[in-house]
């Protein structure tokens, strides 16, 4: 089958082995993915990742039903974690496209039949494709409650960020989305949430700030705005060890609250009821055969989702 490999060096491999079902998977013929941030830190060396990428998919199975599918597979189900039904924390896990799993950048891919979710019919496939980062906007709400009367400041405008801003204005809290670029200001305007700048919102103004950034300075950021006794909520993995003010954590009693995976049926039914918008996010669309130019593409800065039809 075809495949975007990485090994070393990122590369379109027009033979790669397609994937045998272990019992209990399925077959899943992929029909279109998306390159995320993960998977360009990846080709720069995160989770030491060898094998096919990609994560982000839509896919259907050999009796033509359109999927989706978390990401997080549990080899171990007896581990406490995965008893309890919470598999991306599960220590026995493997992850699609990430770590020790072949992803979705290729003709074929496996999963475990319950890690697959049917894609309604009012989803088109360029908007399943958003349902994994879509989901993980989602647990912000799971991990921080946020009440309508709150105040709300979302820094990291780019993928993530612009989908967990939609999720979370539909809280009706009063929430600002810091705006590095003309285009962003511009969606997040159009989505009726207020577009601010760097340096527009005075100090220690946000009840609850969430930082999709994965950077040392939009943390700093962050905890410059939040409140004392506000909610600092982390949505994105850092690279290396970024240093923090922890001191000012402790003296101004802030909590720090962190999510990740989240719910797919309900990110499916939020695009099957057009509350959530993803085509404006579409920079460019590639074949699977040019995925090496349409990663060089993805790193550009400012540009947000690219996509890669595999079938």
């Amino acid at each position: 089958m075809r495949a975007i490999v990485f090994d070393e060096t990122l590369h379109f491999d027009p033979a790669y082995p397609q994937p045998d079902p272990a019992p209990g998977d399925v077959l899943i013929r992929v029909r279109q993915a998306g390159i995320c941030n993960t998977d360009m830190e990846l080709v720069k060396g995160y989770m030491g990742f060898s094998g096919v990428l990609g994560h982000e998919f839509v896919g259907e199975t050999p009796d033509g039903q359109r999927v989706v599918g978390e990401i997080n597979i549990v080899t171990d189900p007896d581990e406490p974690f995965a008893r309890c039904g919470i598999p991306s924390q599960s220590a026995s896990r493997v992850t699609l496209g990430i770590d020790r799993k072949d992803g979705a950048f290729a003709d074929y891919l496996t999963l475990p039949t319950e890690n697959l979710h049917p894609v309604p019919d009012p989803v088109s496939d360029e908007q399943a494709v958003f349902v994994e980062p879509l989901a993980a906007g989602l647990q912000t709400l799971h991990m921080t409650h946020i009440s309508p009367h709150e105040r709300v400041v979302l820094i990291g405008a780019g993928k993530l960020g612009l989908l967990t801003a939609q999720v979370v204005a539909l809280t009706g809290c009063e929430l600002s989305v810091v705006c590095r670029h003309a285009r962003q200001a511009e969606l997040v305007t159009g989505w009726g949430i207020d577009a601010v700048g760097e340096g527009d919102l005075p100090p220690n103004s946000a009840d609850i700030v969430i930082d999709c950034t994965g950077s040392q300075g939009g943390f700093a950021a962050a905890l410059e705005l939040v409140k004392p006794r506000g909610v600092l909520h982390l949505k994105s993995t850092y690279a290396g060890l970024p240093e923090a003010d922890l001191t000012r954590l402790v003296v101004d009693e802030i909590s720090v609250e962190v999510s990740r995976c989240g719910p797919f049926p309900a990110a499916l039914r939020l695009l099957a009821r057009g509350l959530i918008h993803t085509d404006a996010l579409i920079d460019a669309r590639y074949p699977l055969d040019e995925g090496v130019t349409a990663f060089e593409h993805a790193q550009r800065p400012g540009v947000l989702k690219v996509l890669l039809a595999v079938t």
